[in-house]
C-alpha cells in the first residue's frame, strides 16, 4: 500500500500530471498521459525508462 500523503505529492515525470495507485497491479498510473510506473517492495519507481506507455486504443 502506498501512503496517500505520498500520492498527493507525486507527479508523473513525463508530463507532470497527477497520479493514482492501482493496488491490484502495484502500479502508479498518470491520470493525464496514462504512463504506468511500477511499485517494487512498496517503493514507487518514478523513472520514465521504467514506465510502461498506456495501451493503444485504435
Amino acid at each position: 500500500m502506498i501512503d496517500t500523503k505520498l500520492l498527493e505529492i507525486l507527479a508523473c515525470p513525463a508530463c507532470r500530471g497527477d497520479v493514482e495507485y492501482d493496488a491490484k497491479h502495484e502500479k502508479i498510473i498518470c491520470t493525464e498521459c496514462g504512463r504506468q510506473y511500477p511499485v517494487r517492495e512498496g517503493i514507487p519507481i518514478m523513472l520514465i525508462d521504467e514506465s510502461e506507455e498506456p495501451p493503444r486504443v485504435d
